[in-house]
């Protein structure tokens, strides 16, 4: 199964990170969108991932695992078409292609490894997955880097969106699953003493959105980074990533989830509103560096989730809880934008206040810690 996860894991990554460097300058230079338009697209991404607790339902009909490769076909395909219908239309559509994919083997990926590794591994685990996804993302940097001088748009996204789905199709082909497991429910599980999960779930979706909608197009917009500036970015900042995320988890199993969100909390509060007030280039570019840093340790909702749940619980509860991730994310960046017309700093202020209220409600963690 770890095979299994980090194949596909490379190949997701490879989707996201190639979408997230390549669409605003594809939605500026190409289709000439501005930022209603970006916020709006933002939002339909994260339709999918609000209607990610229909996995339980898929996995009434297919197997956890091979819903996961499936979900990577699918990310693949969206990828191949988004640059071949270059309209804000065809944005909308490809956007949403691509996002199912994603955000269905997202959720069957955290809810595989919280199954089959136990709690002292999935930290580990989840690290280096982690890990493995920074030194995919320079790769994806040093491709695009090396091919955007050479290649259209339309070629980029065919060549990284067929990759996508030769390991999606290889994944079809595996079977890692184990009988072993503790058998999982197949319906929406909803339960009280889950309640600060959902919280944190929910709060991170809605800061996570934030960034995601608006810092890279802050770059672009107010600052002229440019395609490859943006990739440098990229590749220095996974860099450091694929140095660090091993460490996070090991630092979730020898100093306990609360200190470790906690760090992460303090930190973006002050990142947040530095985004809404430095006007130099490399400080701007230095804040979504460590921004992107401190995001990973949201690693750390999950493994607490794995010490309070109950074993069979965990598929359907992941899925649910990525729909509670999506709530906020779904309606955020088109509120955002229209926000942004307004005055760019507003959506990073509100950033820092969902960052604040986090660093509040994560104090409430009262588990044993591991050492």
């Amino acid at each position: 199964m770890y095979r299994y996860l980090v194949v596909l894991t490379i190949a997701s990554t490879l989707g996201l990170e190639s979408w997230l460097t390549l669409f605003n300058n594809f939605a500026v230079e190409v289709v000439a969108l501005k930022g209603n338009h970006v916020g709006l697209i933002q939002s339909v991404r994260e339709i999918p991932g609000f209607l990610a607790f229909l996995v339980v339902y898929f996995l009434l009909v297919v197997k956890e695992h091979r819903l996961s490769a499936l979900a990577i076909i699918v990310l693949g395909l969206g990828m191949a078409v988004t640059g071949l219908l270059p309209s804000f239309s065809g944005l909308i559509f490809s956007t949403l292609i691509m996002s199912f994919g994603f955000h269905y083997f997202d959720t069957t990926c955290d809810s595989l490894t919280l199954q089959y590794f136990a709690e002292e591994q999935s930290p580990w685990v989840f690290g280096k997955l982690g890990s493995l996804a920074s030194l995919t993302n320079i790769g994806v940097g040093v491709l695009i880097f090396s091919f955007s001088p050479f290649l259209s748009y339309a070629q980029l996204y065919l060549l990284i969106g067929g990759m996508i789905t030769m390991a999606g199709i290889w994944g079809m082909t595996q079977n890692p699953a184990s009988t072993n497991l503790p058998p999982q429910r197949k319906k929406m599980v909803l339960r009280k003493k889950y309640w600060l999960f959902y919280f944190l779930t929910f709060m991170a979706g809605a800061r996570r959105q934030i960034f995601m909608a608006f810092a890279v197009f802050l770059l672009v917009r107010n600052f002229d980074f440019s395609v490859r500036e943006i990739t440098i970015l990229f590749v220095i900042n996974n860099a450091l990533i694929f140095f660090l995320y091993p460490l996070i988890g090991r630092s979730i199993i020898r100093f306990g989830e609360r200190k470790v969100l906690s760090l992460e909390y303090a930190s973006l509060i002050v990142i947040f509103l530095a985004y809404a007030t430095v006007h130099s280039k490399m400080v701007v570019a230095l804040l979504y560096v460590l921004d992107q840093v401190f995001y990973n340790f949201h690693i750390a909702i999950q493994t607490y989730f794995q010490k309070i749940a109950d074993p069979g619980d965990i598929a359907s509860s992941i899925s649910v809880s990525f729909t509670i991730n999506h709530i906020a994310a779904v309606v955020l960046p088109a509120i955002g934008g229209v926000l942004w017309m307004i005055d760019y700093r507003i959506p990073f202020v509100c950033g820092a206040v969902f960052s604040l209220i986090s660093l509040m409600a994560v104090q409430i963690i009262k588990i044993k810690k591991n050492v």
